[in-house]
Parts: structure tokens; C-alpha cells; sequence
């Protein structure tokens, strides 16, 4: 138990150094504490001088008395303005620098972190939890300096008017903090529900998050970091809006409440309605016992806000305490021929204890189209996301160009190769940017537009209202499976790297479209290193080499012709799919 609160504690601490480059901010908001405690300690005070003048009512002391009160008020909407809008402005900052920081590290984490964690609950450390930090870091401290200042001076007046009394309301405190706390039940809720918009935010995350493999194939990184920090800065400066004119209006009310308060007093003192008061000392200290009670609640509650900030803090650190993919490659090659080589290869995922491939040997010369085919679960696409590094291998070594991909850098690595899946990810975007993706952002116009008609996609770009520039939805809702995987096609015909893999890549387009992207993806092809991954057998028929893969073993390798006179597992599949059709 002790270790654990040695840990909550050195989590807290951990999260309040991330204040500490907003110190002036900070130190405004302590300024506005002790104005504000000093204010509510004088206007309890007041109240004696208030019933003196009203048994002595000259026309100096209405004077002195009602600018008393309205001085005492806007004291405390001053004091309470700094306190709210600076700790408010530091609260942001520390939101909005630890978005960015776990953003940053989501975005470098390696492939079996996502495949661990669902993106939902990676978006919400992002939204809620953070939230739930800045309360902690903020909120708690505001709460302990404020009301803790505003307590002491209460009580130190009220001990120097009256001890005895002073004991009496010691005792009934806490019964007036359980009553107020009540009472107040309802406002707590509804301010509860009352934060910034997060929509912009979750929708650029979970987009990054989800397609986070095209992100890095297509260099993608620096233009989600950027995109996510401009929009965060938006988020920060509409929340600095908002706890402005929040700040604002509870001081603004109190001073038209003084002002009222301050004209009753007025007419109060008039000579012809004076008579039958209390004594001065008896309304401030009621006065002091009564202001004392809304500090009481919120100190108690202190405790329970910083634990649930903690809590929080614990799962977003974890995350930025992730281990990032390792990169420490040195090799930057401009373009490689596209040899590829796997020696004794073994893999297994994190959460397995068997491998899922077994010993691969491989050799696949520059410019040679391999086809991958085989039952789901053989092993294809785990093998072929061995070669961006999306997984390390636990042993062997997997070659381009005679280099092991370890010592790749790993954006130069990912620059080399060129990815369209089965599951098209595309961004609320433009036609035009989703092709220029990434890395290839500024390719020029007419190079998208040659890419789109080789991927047999301008067709119906044409017939967009805004052509290249149509806005798609969200991972492009407004387009049907085959459009959306002709522009991925583009997307990789744009990139033109050496090595392409293609993983189902024509699986969602009808019969038509795929005739035309099969003759598409043969002109791309030429040159180019390529693995297709394919469960329709006649799409890969011209491949140079066809490798069947069972339980993570290649069990034959040839030419169509060769593994179609083998009469073996290929010829098994191939009979078993046309006798289907």
C-alpha cells in the first residue's frame, strides 16, 4: 500500500513539472488566490463597519461604506478572474503538451502495440484521459491554494472575534459542508459536462492510429504530426475562449450582486429606517461563518480529484514510457535494385509460443513478380509485413540488395517499398491528397492525374463534382470498395518504388475493373521487385513465380505451368477454386 501511494506520488510529481515552463502564469494564479482569500476575509470583516456606520449614518460613512462593498466584490472578481483564467491557461499547455507528446509516441510505436490495443481506447487516452490529468494538475492546486487561504483567514477572523463560538462552528462544520455539498449536487453535473469539443481531435488520431501502416510505408509521419499539432493548438485556444468568459462571468455577477447589495445599504442608512440591529461582531462572524462553508466542501474533495488525475496519469505515461520501434539502422540508400533475400526465417507474434513461420529460404532476384497463395492463416501477409519491419524476426535474416533490413534506417527501408492491402485506408481528404500521400505530398498535378489513369481511376474521378479535389468521407465513405482500392493503387503507382507489395489488392473490385487493374498492375510491375499476396488463383497466373505456403512452410515454388504439372497443393487450389466457379 505505501509503495503504491510512493508511486501515485511520484506520478503527481512527474505531472507537475509539466507546469513549470508556464511558472509566470502559474505565479499570477497564486496572486489571485491570496487576493481572493484576502477579500473574503475582509468582506466578513466589513460587516462590522457596515453596522457601525448603520448606528452612525453619516453622509461619510454611506459613502465609505457602499465603496467599501463594491471595492471588497470586485477585489474578489479580480482575484478570482487570475486565479481561474492563469491556472486555466497553464492547464492548457499541459493538455495540450501532453497530447502532442503521446501522439507523437503512438506514432512511433512498433505494429504489436496496435494490435494489442484497440484504437477507441487509444484515442481516449488522447480526449478524456488527458482531461482528466489537467483536473489534477490544475484544478486540485487551485482548490488547495484558494480555498485553503480563504479557510485559514476565515477562521483566524473568526477566532480573533469570538474563540468560544469559534469551537461551536468548528464542531457543526462539517454538517454544513455535507449540506452544501448536497445542495450543489446538481451544478457539479451539469459543469461536469460543460469541455471543449474533442471531435477534430479523435477523428485525426484514430485516423493515424488506424492506418497506421500507410502512414509509415508512404512517410506519413512528419504530416500527421503536424496536422494533429495545428488542431490541438485550435482545441487549446477555443478552451483558453471558453475558461476566459467563464473566468469572466462569475466576477461580473458578484459585482452587480455588490453593487444591489451595496444601494440596500444605502437606503438602509437613511435616518428615517435605522433602529433594532444586531451588533457588528455578531454579522461578521455569522457573515465569516457562512463564506467558509463553499471552501470546506471543495478541500474535501481535493483528494478525490487528484486520485482520479493520477489514475489517468499512470495510463498516459504508460504510454509514453512505451518503447518506440527500434531505428537503429544507418544505412539511407535513394533507391535500392530490389533483391530480396530470407535465410532460416523464423516469427511468432508477442502473444503466441508457436511460430508462425517456420525456416524461410528465399531468393528473389530485382524485377521478379512473386505470387503468395495459400488457406488463410498460411502465413502471406504476416511474411510480407516482415519486410517493411512492421514485425522484427525472432531469428534468420531478411536482405535487400545484399543489406539486412536492420541496418536500414527505417524510413529509408519504408521508402522502398510501396503498399496497397485489402483494407483501403483512405483520409477525409481530397482525391488529389489521398493519392499524394505522405512522402509524395508535393508530387506535381499531372504525375496524380498519369497515376489515377494508370490505376484505371480517373475514369470516375472525372465524374466527381470537384474532380481531383472531391472531398472522400471518412476513410471514403463516398466512394464504393473498387474505387477506394484503385486509389490506393494510384497511391502506389505515384510512389513508384522499387519493391511493391500487394495484398489482395484486387479483391474488392468487380470482374470489369479487375481486368483493367491486372493490366494496370502488369505495366507497373515491369522493373519492380513484386509479392502478391492473391486467393483468386487467375489473378496471378503471369506471375515469374508462384510460392504455396502452408502452416508458415513454402511447400512449392514454380511457374503456374510447372506447379499446374506437379499436381500437388497448387494444383489442388486451383482445381478446387475452378470447380467452385
Amino acid at each position: 500500500m505505501n509503495q503504491a501511494e510512493a508511486s501515485n506520488w511520484q506520478t503527481y510529481g512527474r505531472l507537475l513539472k509539466y507546469a513549470k515552463p508556464f511558472w509566470l502564469a502559474f505565479s499570477l494564479a497564486v496572486v489571485g488566490n491570496v487576493i481572493y482569500a484576502a477579500a473574503s476575509t475582509g468582506m466578513a470583516a466589513a460587516m462590522e463597519f457596515v453596522i457601525q456606520a448603520i448606528e452612525n449614518p453619516t453622509p461619510e460613512n454611506r459613502i465609505l461604506i457602499t465603496g467599501m462593498i463594491v471595492g471588497v466584490f470586485a477585489l474578489r472578481g479580480l482575484g478570482t478572474f487570475m486565479s481561474d483564467y492563469f491556472i486555466a491557461y497553464v492547464g492548457r499547455h499541459v493538455v495540450n503538451a501532453l497530447r502532442n507528446q503521446v501522439f507523437q509516441r503512438m506514432i512511433a510505436l512498433p505494429s504489436r502495440y496496435f494490435d494489442n490495443n484497440a484504437s477507441g481506447r487509444l484515442v481516449s487516452k488522447l480526449t478524456f484521459n488527458v482531461e482528466q490529468v489537467s483536473d489534477a494538475t490544475t484544478k486540485a492546486v487551485t482548490i488547495i491554494l484558494r480555498e485553503g487561504l480563504t479557510i485559514i483567514g476565515l477562521l483566524g477572523f473568526m477566532i480573533y472575534t469570538n474563540w468560544k463560538l469559534t469551537l461551536v462552528f468548528v464542531a457543526i462544520g462539517p454538517l454544513i459542508g455535507v449540506v452544501v455539498n448536497y445542495a450543489s449536487k446538481r451544478f457539479r453535473k451539469i459543469s461536469r459536462r460543460i469541455q471543449s469539443s474533442m471531435g477534430d481531435i479523435t477523428h485525426i488520431s484514430s485516423e493515424a492510429i488506424t492506418g497506421y501502416r500507410v502512414v509509415r510505408t508512404f512517410g506519413g509521419e512528419a504530416y500527421e504530426k503536424k496536422r494533429f499539432h495545428d488542431m490541438a493548438d485550435r482545441v487549446m485556444k477555443q478552451g483558453l475562449k471558453m475558461a476566459s468568459t467563464q473566468a469572466i462571468a462569475t466576477p461580473v455577477v458578484q459585482v452587480l450582486v455588490a453593487i444591489a447589495i451595496a444601494a440596500l445599504v444605502w437606503v438602509m442608512l437613511s435616518p428615517e429606517i435605522r433602529g433594532g440591529m444586531t451588533t457588528g461582531e455578531l454579522v461578521a462572524f455569522i457573515t465569516a461563518a457562512t463564506t467558509m462553508a463553499k471552501p470546506i466542501r471543495q478541500v474535501t474533495s481535493v483528494h478525490a480529484k487528484i486520485q482520479k488525475g493520477v489514475a489517468a496519469a499512470h495510463d498516459v505515461f504508460g504510454t509514453m514510457d512505451e518503447e518506440p520501434e527500434r531505428d537503429d539502422g544507418t544505412w539511407a540508400p535513394k533507391r535500392v535494385e530490389g533483391a530480396i533475400n530470407l535465410e532460416n526465417v523464423c516469427f511468432r507474434y508477442q502473444q503466441q509460443a508457436d511460430d508462425v513461420l517456420h525456416n524461410i529460404n528465399l531468393d528473389i532476384p530485382a524485377g521478379q513478380s512473386v505470387a503468395l497463395v495459400g488457406r488463410s492463416g498460411s502465413g502471406k501477409s504476416t511474411l510480407v509485413s516482415l519486410l517493411p519491419r512492421f514485425y522484427d524476426y525472432q531469428s534468420g535474416e531478411i536482405r535487400i540488395d545484399d543489406h539486412p533490413v536492420n541496418d536500414f534506417q527505417l524510413a529509408a527501408l519504408r521508402a522502398q517499398i510501396a503498399l496497397v492491402t485489402q483494407n483501403v485506408v483512405l483520409f477525409n481528404d481530397t482525391i488529389a491528397a489521398n493519392i499524394a500521400y505522405g512522402d509524395l505530398r508535393d508530387k506535381p498535378r499531372e504525375e496524380i492525374e498519369e497515376a489515377a489513369r494508370k490505376a484505371h481511376a480517373l475514369e470516375f474521378i472525372e465524374r466527381m463534382p470537384n474532380g481531383l479535389d472531391t472531398m472522400v468521407g471518412d476513410n471514403g465513405v463516398m466512394l464504393s470498395g473498387g474505387q477506394r482500392q484503385r486509389l490506393a493503387i494510384a497511391r502506389a503507382l505515384l510512389k513508384d518504388a522499387p519493391i511493391l507489395i500487394l495484398d489482395e489488392a484486387t479483391s474488392a473490385l468487380d470482374t470489369e475493373s479487375e481486368r483493367y487493374i491486372q493490366e494496370a498492375l502488369e505495366e507497373v510491375m515491369k522493373g519492380r521487385t513484386t509479392l502478391v499476396i492473391a486467393h483468386r488463383l487467375s489473378t496471378i497466373e503471369k506471375a515469374d513465380r508462384i510460392l504455396v505456403m502452408e502452416s508458415g512452410r513454402i511447400v512449392e515454388d514454380g511457374s503456374h505451368q510447372e506447379l499446374l504439372a506437379a499436381r500437388g497443393a497448387y494444383f489442388q487450389l486451383h482445381q478446387m477454386q475452378f470447380s467452385e466457379g
